[in-house]
């Protein structure tokens, strides 16, 4: 397997945030047991990309299930006015996945502040002044799990062909980094599920990671399409000025 270290990879907590945000539940109310079958299948599915971290999103989802399981068991009758209300087995991770928003909240705030120091320019030095290397653009403006989820939605609408026996194909990232480029020349845009459609389970595996890794080297963008079922691949324009010197 191919490991993907990313700038913006996000942790657990994020992916949950994700899921509440996506179908708009009440962080209060969480729907644990709807959450942590879904939760897990995300963790399988990154287990097989071979992402770093998963260990930590394993943690959560043995905390969701052992939280779903309490939450299946009977509930103790109605206490008495002296004695205490039982805990709600969920109000642990409510209060991580608070104090976890008012982290990112502070951290976004002073993210706008440094931006907006960016845009300053103290005396001797000109607005137009690159000032150093340039570093490669931003991986792509939608976070990981809306591309995994993507990605999930175009390995379901897979067909799978007749089942007989063949000689076993191996898909390397990096074969597949050339693939996605030669898809791309002449500044062609196409969808991730153009990209794979009627391909093998590897060859979709693989592909995906080689897109994360383009991403991550500056060399394509990655937008998501309306339904959010699939996400576009372009390559950017010094990429695609590159590859057009080296065919003239």
């Amino acid at each position: 397997m191919y490991r993907v270290r990313l700038p913006v990879f996000e942790g657990p907590l994020d992916l949950l945030l994700y899921f509440i945000r996506r179908d708009e539940l009440d962080i209060y109310d969480i729907p644990v047991a709807r959450i942590a079958d879904e939760f897990l299948a995300y963790v399988r599915l990154m287990e097989e990309l071979d992402l770093d971290g998963v260990g930590d999103f394993l943690y959560l989802a043995a905390v969701l299930l052992h939280i779903k399981a309490q939450m299946l068991l009977p509930r103790s009758p109605a206490p008495a006015d002296n004695e205490a209300e039982p805990v709600d087995p969920r109000q642990e991770l409510v209060e991580r996945l608070l104090n976890y928003l008012r982290y990112k909240d502070a951290a976004g705030r002073l993210d706008a502040q440094v931006e907006a120091r960016q845009q300053l320019y103290t005396r001797g030095a000109a607005a137009g002044d690159e000032g150093g290397e340039q570093g490669p653009p931003p991986l792509a403006p939608v976070s990981l799990f809306e591309l995994l989820d993507a990605l999930r939605r175009v390995l379901e609408r897979r067909v799978e062909p007749p089942a007989h026996t063949v000689r076993r194909e191996i898909y390397s990232v990096e074969a597949q980094m050339d693939y996605v480029q030669a898809q791309l020349q002449d500044g062609r845009a196409c969808p991730f599920g153009e990209l794979v459609a009627g391909r093998p389970r590897g060859f979709v595996i693989a592909t995906f990671l080689a897109v994360l890794e383009l991403a991550r080297q500056g060399r394509i963008w990655i937008r998501l399409l309306d339904g959010r079922e699939d996400f576009l691949v372009e390559a950017c324009e010094a990429t695609a000025i590159e590859e057009a010197d080296v065919a003239a």
